[in-house]
């Protein structure tokens, strides 16, 4: 497994610490992150939604994750970028999500 691959492995696992707070699952698995870039000087790019434009934890919730990856040894920056393009609907979510919240 190459040093991206496992630097990218380990981000996820960061981001999975975060949980929005109306709904008791991780924005990973809520399907709210859409890509996570590593340049070969191990920047960071994020690309995120929200549940909804109105979303409570709008301007808190992305700079916590920045914070968080930033704070990774390996990561020399990380930038989240806002998306709603596509907007997030309860598809994106993985099946752990759907079961956790009863979809499933």
């Amino acid at each position: 497994m190459s040093s991206l691959v496992k630097l990218e492995n380990s981000i996820i696992a960061i981001i999975k610490t975060i949980y929005d707070p109306e709904i008791p699952v991780d924005i990973f698995e809520l399907g709210l992150i859409y890509e996570v870039k590593i340049d070969t000087e191990h920047n960071v790019t994020i690309e995120m939604t929200l549940t909804s434009p109105n979303c409570p934890v709008a301007e808190t919730m992305p700079k916590e994750v920045e914070d968080k990856v930033k704070g990774h040894p390996e990561v020399n920056d990380a930038k989240v970028n806002i998306v709603f393009d596509p907007p997030w609907d309860k598809d994106m979510m993985s099946e752990e999500a759907m079961l956790e919240l009863g979809f499933l």
